[in-house]
């Protein structure tokens, strides 16, 4: 079990004295030469004791074209954020979409759809593309995914002879 460790209001008051009359940079500092645990401690008993001044502080300075910047940056990685979102959301549609039109295709395996319509070379695919042509059937053979579903490459073809 852990043990809670309790400083007296006296010792408090030493090690913030201490480091007013600058023997500690730091209240960290402070706090590991006396063996205080927890690195925000004492930086809690300098506030508790109004003495802010000896806290270190960070002071950023920009020129207004670069706060321009900073904003103009976050303001787009929102905007890339929001689109990965988009995606992430129209990739799930899409995967949701192609195993509905499996099933209504009478297919039960999504992955063996994918693997014998996308699946193969180039050279296959054209192979395919122009047997269905030839016989005026409907391939799914294209590259967008509406066409794998729907056979729109080959229907095209059919119906501009």
């Amino acid at each position: 079990m852990k043990a809670n460790i309790r400083y007296s209001e006296a010792f408090k008051l030493q090690v913030v004295r201490e480091i007013e009359q600058g023997r500690f940079e730091s209240g960290w500092a402070a706090g590991r030469a006396y063996g205080v645990k927890g690195a925000e401690t004492v930086t809690l008993w300098i506030r508790r004791y109004g003495k802010e001044h000896l806290l270190q502080k960070a002071v950023r300075v920009m020129k207004a074209d670069e706060q321009a910047e900073v904003k103009a940056l976050r303001k787009r990685v929102r905007e890339l954020e929001r689109a990965l979102a988009d995606a992430h959301l129209d990739l799930k549609l899409e995967a949701a979409y192609v195993k509905l039109a499996c099933e209504a295709a009478g297919m039960k395996d999504v992955a063996e759809f994918k693997k014998n319509t996308v699946g193969g070379s180039e050279r296959d695919r054209c192979r395919k593309r122009q047997a269905a042509e030839r016989s005026g059937t409907v391939c799914a053979c294209g590259n967008e995914p509406a066409e794998l579903l729907c056979g729109t490459t080959a229907a095209s073809a059919s119906a501009d002879r």
